[in-house]
């Protein structure tokens, strides 16, 4: 049985999220699940993403959780494939898994900075290159991928390379975007800022000065998220291009 409600239907259609065994990859994991998805849970823990698979469908006919080390090409060949062969094709592709640490600028080290970027970043390239000629092949697709505010503005708490980082997915996700415009399949961003799943990595002062800083006073919900990556991935959502979607409580407007 299905829950819940959601303004666009996504019915007949295949999704894979990625860091989806927790917050805001769990959130819309469950929101396309309750839109008529079929969702193919992933994260680097495999036990959280069989977690949230089992409980949108213990059955296992229209969700699944699997491992995806998003640092690995080759991960994202075997869901491409795993996909291809349980349900037939991969519709929609929410590029949600990130970490972010704040380590001050003179402590980073190098394998610090390219572990980061590989996760933040390079991600997203890989993602799109796999996803990209298969979606291309079947004339529709959708490739959604999460960044962060801290890509535009440097972030309000986040470090140096979480932000390069970020900001080049961006700029990935516009080249990908141009190569794929008119082919039926679409490449877009959501821009978050502060959202209320990283509350618990924040001391108390960091969150004051956080909810002082945004205008409407509050951290973001993973929801809202959620419902944004719906209208990019959703058939109505077509005319958006190499977009970024921004959600921060209006400490950024462009």
């Amino acid at each position: 049985m299905r829950l819940g409600t959601a303004s666009f239907r996504f019915d007949g259609r295949t999704v894979l999220v990625t860091g989806g065994g927790r917050g805001v990859g769990e959130a819309i994991a469950r929101l396309f699940y309750a839109s008529g998805a079929r969702v193919a849970v992933s994260d680097v823990d495999a036990e959280s993403a069989e977690r949230v698979a089992q409980g949108l469908d213990p059955s296992g006919e229209n969700a699944m959780g699997f491992p995806l080390d998003v640092r690995r090409k080759a991960d994202f060949e075997a869901a491409r494939d795993r996909l291809a062969a349980q349900w037939g094709r991969t519709d929609i592709v929410i590029n949600n898994a990130g970490y972010a640490k704040r380590t001050p600028v003179q402590e980073i080290t190098s394998d610090e900075f390219d572990d980061i970027v590989a996760i933040n970043m390079r991600s997203v390239f890989l993602s799109c290159q796999v996803f990209s000629e298969a979606m291309r092949a079947q004339g529709h697709g959708r490739i959604v991928n999460i960044t962060s505010l801290a890509g535009q503005n440097g972030g309000t708490v986040a470090s140096a390379h979480y932000a390069a980082a970020k900001a080049g997915a961006t700029m990935l996700s516009k080249y990908f975007a141009q190569q794929l415009a008119g082919t039926g399949v679409t490449v877009n961003c959501i821009s978050p800022g502060p959202i209320s799943t990283a509350r618990g990595r924040l001391s108390a002062e960091q969150i004051a000065r956080i909810e002082k800083l945004v205008p409407v006073g509050r951290f973001g919900e993973a929801d809202e998220i959620a419902a944004a990556a719906a209208l990019l991935a959703s058939d109505q959502g077509g005319f958006f291009v190499g977009a970024t979607l921004d959600l921060n409580g209006g400490l950024l407007m462009r």
